[in-house]
């Protein structure tokens, strides 16, 4: 029951207003001002109350009235959220948009989900049954492919009294347990307090993104955590785009804390017309879009990666797999330190709070695969982008982020600029999951997996030492076998590493096709080092014509029978 305490503003610092007057704890959800602007308790001094406000504040003054709900910020999670495209304290933007037009104004609250949309509800628990937190007593089909799991909220259990099926809108109460304890198909979840589970399992699953240089190079792990840092233009909101569309995930949450408005509009514009590869269904229908532009106040944004994390949280106690993305946690911290300073903390390192390093751990911390209290398994994998001014990496953020998480994938400008995307620099990236993985890999996909990838990765490593040379002499000066090595580095990053995401083939490419075109670049490698000892010129060996017919394999859908034909042609070739 919410119990609403008057107060009065003391004092406006921007998004920070100090209140005097109410009874409030830590993170309780407060309305300030004549027009009720949300915002919570983030610091307590004696009589005086710090709130963070979620909107815009200009036009405050000392002395407008500020209620006290006595809650913390909570979302609302039930059926209804897919397809949702909210703000950063979960207001439904469509809904803002129909109410107000283009421009939100100050005060405006929108509940979460639809309170007036009937659902159909299907039990699976029976009367008399026991039930326990997290535990599944039916479900709505709420999208063609995707069951919506009731589920016990945690901590409640007890034994089932009633149960009701049918049409239900989200507030009517479909079941009564023993003690009285009525359940809906809604449940409210604190953002800021993770969601229980019985305990995390090893990261021994890869996310299969159909990504080469991701899937073959730098995996990531069902539950793992992963950046990708990069500067301005060098492709991260593409790269995110690609691994919401493709990686092997029931559920997609996006968020985009503090990006462009031009970006986020790309985006929320993009997504609704994609077709998910896995069902041809839209992919929206398995997608939560969290939007927080940079215009919009910084509070929100700050609160934004907290609602996506709960709403990751909560399909994965259903025992889905769960991809976020966080575009970008730069801003998150930029948030962080605009508030930080008009608390008048100390600053740490470039104006950064001290706490900087402790509150990106609290978030990728809540990544994970878990045996979720009903004991499915599920996972969510946090994929943070992050935005270092001018593609500094030693800047705090990357470099706390750095810290905490499994994979880096680095983005370079530089291969930007030479049109290779994705720009991921494979010298600076690097995967903690692979031993982990390697066994998967090898027992689902081919028995030299993890060979050709450290042979990859070697041949690329060379070429990186050979290139210093090859700028001061040319890389005639090389002996063969060198030459060879540059030219066999050269196909690995342009016939295997470089991928068109707007290819309709080239966009994903299965495992087992990642495989076999490593594979056929390593025949080359052989029977080129063969022909090499048997005393044939590097140049002739270098140019065989059916090893150009390789990179071609990429674009073809049907590839097997060409790939045979090309090897085929490269062994008589080189014979």
């Amino acid at each position: 029951m919410e119990v609403e305490q008057k107060g009065r503003i003391y004092r406006v610092a921007g998004p920070v207003v100090t209140v005097t007057g109410i009874e409030a704890k830590m993170y309780d959800l407060v309305k300030v001002g004549d027009e009720g602007l949300m915002g919570e308790v983030i610091e307590i001094d004696r009589d005086k109350f710090i709130i963070q406000v979620y909107e815009d504040t200009s036009g405050l003054k000392p002395g407008e009235p500020v209620e006290n709900t006595g809650l913390p910020l909570s979302v609302e999670l039930g059926p209804g959220l897919l397809g949702s495209i909210y703000d950063g304290i979960q207001r439904p933007l469509p809904v803002l948009n129909a109410q107000l037009g283009d421009f939100i104004e100050r005060g405006v609250a929108a509940a979460g989900l639809d309170h007036s949309k009937k659902w159909d509800f299907v039990p699976e628990a029976k009367k008399g049954e026991d039930v326990r937190g997290g535990q599944s007593i039916g479900y709505v089909q709420e999208t063609a492919n995707l069951k919506h799991k009731i589920m016990v909220p945690p901590g409640i259990s007890g034994t089932i009294a009633t149960i009701e099926s049918g049409e239900h809108t989200v507030d009517d109460v479909i079941c009564t347990l023993d003690d009285g304890t009525q359940l809906k198909l809604m449940q409210e979840w604190p953002v800021r307090v993770s969601r229980p589970s019985v305990e995390k399992l090893m990261p021994d699953v890869p996310l299969v993104t159909g990504q080469r240089i991701l899937d073959a190079l730098f995996p990531v792990a069902k539950g793992g955590t992963a950046a990708i840092p990069g500067p301005f233009g060098s492709g991260k909101t593409v790269a995110q785009q690609q691994l919401a569309k493709w990686s092997d995930t029931q559920i997609v949450v996006y968020i985009g804390c503090g990006e462009r408005g031009n970006e986020m509009a790309d985006v929320l514009t993009e997504f609704p017309e994609l077709e998910d590869p896995q069902t041809n269904a839209p992919l929206m229908d398995r997608t939560v879009l969290v939007a927080n532009t940079s215009n919009m106040p910084v509070a929100a944004r700050e609160a934004s990666v907290y609602t996506g994390l709960t709403i990751a949280e909560y399909f994965r106690d259903m025992g889905y797999d769960v991809s976020l993305m966080a575009d970008s946690t730069s801003r998150w911290a930029e948030a962080m330190r605009e508030i930080s300073s008009r608390l008048e903390e100390m600053p740490g390192e470039e104006g950064y709070p001290a706490y900087l390093a402790a509150r990106l751990s609290e978030f990728y911390e809540r990544a994970g695969r878990v045996k979720t209290l009903s004991g499915d398994e599920g996972s969510i994998t946090v994929i943070g982008a992050v935005s270092p001014p001018g593609g500094d990496f030693s800047e705090p953020v990357t470099q706390n982020t750095l810290r905490i998480v499994k994979v880096f994938w680095a983005l370079d400008s530089k291969l930007s600029q030479r049109r290779h995307f994705p720009s991921i620099n494979w010298l600076d990236s690097y995967s903690l999951y692979t031993q982990n993985l390697a066994e998967w890999f090898v027992g689902h996909v081919a028995g030299d997996w993890e060979e050709l990838r450290m042979r990859a990765m070697a041949i690329l490593q060379k070429e990186s030492e050979l290139q210093e040379v090859v700028q001061l002499v040319g890389s005639d000066a090389l002996p063969d076998d060198e030459q060879l090595t540059l030219e066999v580095a050269r196909m690995i990053r342009e016939y295997f590493l470089q991928q068109n995401a707007y290819h309709e083939v080239d966009t994903y490419c299965p495992l087992e096709k990642q495989h076999d075109m490593l594979a056929a670049i390593m025949v080359y490698d052989d029977l080129a080092r063969k022909a090499l000892n048997m005393g044939r010129l590097v140049d002739e060996i270098i140019n065989v014509p059916a090893k150009a017919e390789l990179a071609q394999i990429k674009f073809e859908a049907e590839y097997g029978t060409k790939l045979e034909e090309v090897e085929t042609a490269m062994r008589a070739e080189l014979a």
